[in-house]
C-alpha cells in the first residue's frame, strides 16, 4: 500500500540521497583514481589529464611492480603476518573474553580494571621499543606477530557477547559432564560466529595495513611486509619529484608504479570483504546488546 508522504518528508528524503551520493563519491573516488592512474599514460598523469577515465592504456607500471626488488617476498610476509597474527589475536581475544564474561571469576573486577587501564594510558613509543628489544623481538617475525596481538576494545566486545549467552545453556552442558573448554568450543563459539567473523576482519585489516612498528622493528629487508615496502617506494618517489626540476617521464613512471603497487596491495581486501561483510553489522550489533 502506497504511503502518502508530506512535502517536507520528500525534501528530507531527497536531501538524504544527495548526502549519501556525495559521501559515496568522496569515499570511492580516491580508489577509482588510483586504479585509472595505474593504467594511464605517465605523461597524462603528470599533466593532470587523468580525472575520471584512464588516458591511454599502459600496463608497464604493473610489469615494473612485478620486477620490484623484494616485492613478492614482502607480499608473502604480509600474508604470513596477517594470517598468523590474526589467528593469534583471535585465540588470545577469545580466551581472554570468555573467563571475563563469568561472574564467578575471582578478581574479575580487578582484571577488568587492569585491562581497561591500558585503553586510557600507554607506556609510549620509546618504552615499548625498549621492551621489545629486551625481549629479543626486534628483527624477528615472531615479534611482529606477538606485538600488539590483542586489542582491548575487541576483548570487551567479545566478552559482552559471551555475557549475552544464557547461563542455562552452560548449566545444561555441565550436567552432561562438559568442562569449560568444551563449553567454549561447542556452545559459545558456534553462537558467536558473527562476532568472531567481524573481529577477524578487523584484526586482519589492521594487520594487513600496519607498517609503523614493522618498519621500526624489522631491519632485514627480506622480512618487511608489503606496506613498509610501499611506504619506502612512495617516499622515494616523493623525494624524486621534489628534487626534479622538469619532473621527467621517469619520475612519473615511478609515480604510476606506486599507484599500481597500491592496487596490488588492496586486492586481497577487496576479495575478502564481500564474503565476510554479511557478518559485519550483525556481529557489531550483537556485541553491543549489553554495555
Amino acid at each position: 500500500m502506497a504511503v502518502n508522504r508530506t512535502k517536507g518528508e520528500r525534501v528530507f528524503g531527497i536531501f538524504n540521497i544527495l548526502i549519501m551520493l556525495i559521501l559515496i563519491f568522496v569515499t570511492l573516488y580516491p580508489l577509482w583514481y588510483v586504479l585509472i592512474a595505474s593504467f594511464s599514460n605517465p605523461t597524462a598523469v603528470a599533466r593532470g589529464l587523468v580525472i575520471f577515465w584512464p588516458s591511454g592504456f599502459e600496463s608497464a607500471s604493473y610489469k615494473a611492480v612485478a620486477s620490484t626488488p623484494y616485492l613478492w617476498s614482502s607480499y608473502g610476509n604480509t600474508i604470513f603476518y596477517s594470517v598468523a597474527g590474526t589467528a593469534v589475536s583471535m585465540v588470545l581475544t577469545i580466551l581472554g573474553a570468555y573467563p571475563l564474561s563469568k561472574k564467578r571469576l575471582k578478581g574479575r573486577k580487578f582484571f577488568m580494571f587492569v585491562i581497561l587501564f591500558t585503553m586510557w594510558f600507554g607506556a609510549g613509543m620509546m618504552p615499548t621499543y625498549l621492551n621489545f628489544r629486551n625481549l629479543g623481538l626486534l628483527d624477528n617475525r615472531i615479534g611482529v606477530i606477538l606485538a600488539f596481538a590483542v586489542n582491548t576494545f575487541w576483548v570487551i566486545l567479545m566478552r559482552t557477547f559471551f555475557e549475552s549467552v544464557p547461563d542455562s545453556m552452560e548449566e545444561s552442558a555441565k550436567m552432561d559432564g562438559a568442562n569449560d573448554f568444551t563449553i567454549l568450543v561447542r556452545i559459545y563459539m558456534p553462537l558467536a560466529v558473527s562476532a568472531i567473523a567481524t573481529l577477524t576482519l578487523f584484526y586482519f585489516v589492521g594487520r594487513w595495513n600496519s607498517y609503523f612498528w614493522s618498519m621500526i622493528m624489522l631491519q632485514d629487508q627480506s622480512k618487511v611486509p608489503l606496506q613498509v615496502l610501499l611506504r619506502r617506494l612512495i617516499v622515494q618517489v616523493s623525494y624524486t619529484v621534489n628534487e626534479s626540476v622538469d619532473r621527467s617521464l621517469t619520475t612519473m613512471t615511478d609515480q604510476t608504479v606506486v599507484y599500481a603497487t597500491i592496487v596490488v596491495s588492496v586486492l586481497p581486501m577487496l576479495v575478502l570483504y564481500p564474503f565476510i561483510q554479511r557478518f559485519f553489522v550483525k556481529g557489531i550489533m550483537v556485541g553491543a546488546i549489553k554495555g
